[in-house]
């Protein structure tokens, strides 16, 4: 008897079926004989045939390869499978083919290659050191692989990349519509009604908010408050505040009362006070104002402690080794974090140096802010947390700060970066500070071709800052493979215009008052 060509029969490991084998050698013999039953053969031959179909498709998609010959060679095409055998009739062949068409089996290879080059997409990752590949820039694609695509890079979120939904855009418009009905003003009637709510109440009650916005404004306040009130019940009943304590919200400070921003770890027979006063000189903390008095007139500090670096004019600034006036920086610290949110270092201050600028009179050198920076920073920052007093603020004290530390990186012929993640005013800062500095760089560039790296060897700025600065004021262009920087002509002459008005201020930094060498590590 001539043996049977079989390839859609055999198992996954290419051996044959041997139940049917035997089936097929029955069947010949039947025919052989005469008493032949064809619907039962063709029946079980289907059968047969779907299920040895199902399981090499069962068995392709679980190694991920073709399907193969009993040679071990995979079919170029579905030619080469033969699914018919020369002794079966033509009634069984037809049989098979709808068998196998019934069965939904496809012995073709090109899903699988579908599949691989889906599965290598997937593997893909952004070379942005910390992404994660989700998001994209233009926010239309889930994933990105590239830079170019990157939002992290390019020092955004996912979230922020994202386009606006039809959903959003028609809220959007809806809560432009309930502004539109804001009433114009106070009538005398209400104002009168007002003062004299305040008047009767002072700050024991909420002043009065109707007719002040819009109705839908005061809605989303009132929220918005009954939202933070829950979120403090429960801090409550978890045991992390309690009534009274912790909740510095004044200090007196020199001749101001500042109100703070964020909680401290002042300890707590302090903290639970609710005022603190202290000394502006030596920042030690007191619970009232007749220590303060009595520790004011013992006090012979009149400056920070450490070396003055820096003078010009009433302006000075101190360097203070945190290892070498301890106290002093723990209290600078402790003082910082009742406006800075994201501040973690309070007591371990021996690993930083610590600047502190001043403004002196009459009676002594009055504290403006400070910034802190690493003695030996493995990624060159050279501001790990930085603060301007909020009586100091939006005067331009902040930008002469960063402009001190840039000064300070060139000394020591580096390039630095402020330290991450920065507070919402530090971002603000240090956006504006670039940007000035690349305008006044391009004003005073004469050449054709401009390079990131010249501009920063020269400016001290870290090259990333200075592309999303870049990218930022639309300066940045990709052009024919090669990236343009573009010179704004109407960007540089805004900056002109106003450097020309505050050119008699004296809040700029001076390179020539600073006497200062580099620091050995220790």
């Amino acid at each position: 008897m001539p043996r049977r060509k079989r390839n859609a029969g055999s198992s996954s490991d290419g051996t044959e079926d041997s139940d049917f084998s035997t089936d097929l050698e029955h069947t010949d013999s039947s025919e052989s004989d005469g008493t032949s039953r064809p619907s039962a053969r063709v029946t079980r031959s289907s059968a047969r045939l779907s299920q040895s179909s199902q399981e090499t498709k069962n068995t392709a998609d679980h190694d991920e390869s073709p399907p193969r010959t009993p040679t071990g060679n995979a079919p170029s095409s579905e030619s080469d499978i033969d699914i018919s055998s020369p002794n079966v009739s033509h009634d069984e062949s037809i049989a098979k083919d709808m068998s196998l068409k019934d069965s939904g089996s496809d012995l073709s290879h090109r899903p699988k290659r579908r599949r691989f080059h889906e599965s290598y997409n997937f593997n893909m990752k952004c070379p942005t050191p910390g992404c994660n590949s989700l998001g994209h820039l233009t926010g239309k694609h889930e994933r990105h692989f590239s830079i170019s695509g990157c939002p992290l890079y390019h020092n955004l979120s996912a979230d922020e990349c994202k386009a606006p939904t039809e959903r959003q855009l028609r809220y959007k418009e809806k809560v432009a519509e309930l502004r539109k009905k804001r009433n114009s003003g106070l009538s005398k009637e209400q104002k009168e009604k007002y003062m004299e709510h305040r008047q009767t109440y002072g700050n024991t009650r909420e002043p009065l908010l109707e007719n002040l916005t819009s109705e839908y404004d005061l809605d989303l306040f009132r929220r918005a408050q009954a939202r933070a009130s829950e979120d403090l019940e429960k801090l409550r009943l978890q045991g992390q505040i309690t009534e009274g304590s912790n909740m510095i919200k004044t200090i007196a400070f020199g001749r101001y009362e500042l109100d703070t921003w964020y909680h401290s770890p002042y300890p707590e027979e302090y903290a639970r006070l609710g005022r603190l006063y202290m000394c502006e000189f030596c920042l030690k903390y007191m619970k009232s104002q007749t220590i303060l008095r009595r520790h004011m007139a013992k006090c012979v500090w009149k400056h920070p402690p450490g070396d003055e670096i820096y003078r010009k004019g009433s302006i000075s600034v101190f360097e203070v080794d945190g290892k070498k006036n301890k106290i002093y920086c723990q209290n600078l610290c402790l003082l910082a974090k009742l406006f800075l949110d994201h501040k973690t270092l309070y007591y371990d201050v021996e690993p930083f140096l610590f600047y502190v600028m001043t403004e002196a009179d009459n009676t002594g050198c009055h504290l403006i802010g400070y910034f802190s920076k690493e003695k030996n920073s493995f990624l060159n920052y050279n501001v790990s947390c930085i603060l301007t007093m909020p009586q100091y603020m939006r005067q331009g004290y902040g930008k002469m700060l960063i402009d001190f530390s840039y000064l300070l990186s060139k000394v020591e012929e580096k390039v630095g970066s402020p330290e991450r993640p920065l507070s919402d005013l530090g971002l603000i800062s240090y956006r504006s500070y670039w940007k000035e500095v690349l305008l006044r760089y391009l004003h005073n560039f004469q050449g054709k071709e401009i390079s990131i790296k010249e501009i920063s060897q020269e400016t001290a700025v870290n090259p990333v800052d200075i592309v999303s600065t870049l990218q930022a004021l639309q300066m940045l262009k990709y052009w024919k493979g090669k990236h343009l920087v573009l010179k704004r002509q109407d960007l540089i002459d805004e900056w002109i215009a106003k450097e020309a008005k505050r050119s008699n201020s004296n809040k700029t930094m001076d390179p020539s008052c600073l006497k200062w060498t580099p620091p050995k590590g220790t």
